[in-house]
């Protein structure tokens, strides 16, 4: 059994099926570990979703920010971005299927050393503190009051974590740490807008990863969001956004070997 590791897929399924193709994957026996953002921007979100929903327990995903903007538009959230490509999903027959299928998935799953997760995490949080603050965002999209929730989820603030954070501006600061960071102080202030590589991080911050004393460095930390940083292992990250759906490649890691894999897109 083979357990392979793939960065942001954002609607690409033929680059995945060639992808998995290259690594001979085999749901009966491997297992696939999906870092987040399955749709938009790219031509064939509605089949990406269909295709990992349909692989049951060989795929663990998590929610990545493209999804969760998937489920803000689903539940009547109007800002829509003019680039998106979401209409397929919105108007399948299974649409009703794919959006709870989605609403259903983590925003972190932790397996012996390993962690998988879309962004970042701040520096303050273990593994088990992240862990629990995304069971609170789980209770709230699959909750009574989830298209409340997906209707307050927008925007970037509260920047900083607090204990005694309450109600939307403590769900919306987690998500965003989970899906979104990129940059942040070692404070654990999250820098949002900045989109840039490494080596343009704003004044006084760090990539979340670099932060001092980050409490999560218990663990291998599998992770994707950030095109521009590209596939990169070091410092307890994998980090596997390669660009795919921009004209870069699909990546996978075989997390047993270490054996990297890539497609064009």
């Amino acid at each position: 059994m083979a357990t392979y590791a793939i960065g942001d897929i954002q609607g690409c399924h033929s680059a995945l099926l060639q992808l998995l193709e290259r690594v001979a994957f085999d749901p009966q026996h491997d297992r696939l570990w999906v870092v987040g953002d399955l749709v938009n921007r790219g031509p064939e979100s509605l089949q990406v979703l269909r295709y990992l929903q349909g692989l049951g327990d060989a795929a663990t995903v998590v929610l990545g920010n493209h999804d969760l903007y998937l489920l803000m538009v689903a539940a009547g959230f109007d800002r829509r971005d003019k680039d998106d490509t979401l209409f397929q999903v919105l108007e399948a027959s299974d649409r009703d299927s794919l959006l709870a299928w989605l609403a259903g998935l983590p925003l972190i799953h932790v397996e012996g050393d390993y962690a998988l997760l879309h962004a970042g995490l701040l520096p303050m949080w273990t593994i088990t503190r992240a862990q629990e603050l995304a069971a609170e965002v789980s209770a709230a999209l699959t909750g009574p009051d989830a298209q409340k929730f997906l209707l307050h989820l927008a925007g970037n603030r509260p920047e900083r974590w607090a204990d005694n954070l309450k109600g939307w501006d403590r769900l919306r600061v987690i998500v965003n740490a989970f899906t979104r960071m990129r940059f942040c102080t070692p404070g654990g202030h999250m820098a949002l807008r900045a989109k840039g590589p490494p080596d343009r991080a704003p004044a006084g911050t760090v990539p979340w990863f670099l932060a001092p004393d980050r409490y999560s460095r218990t663990h291998t930390i599998v992770c994707g969001h950030w095109s521009a940083l590209g596939y990169y292992r070091g410092n307890g990250v994998i980090a596997l956004d390669s660009g795919c759906v921009w004209g870069g490649k699909l990546t996978a890691v075989q997390l047993e070997s270490g054996a990297v894999f890539q497609v064009q897109g």
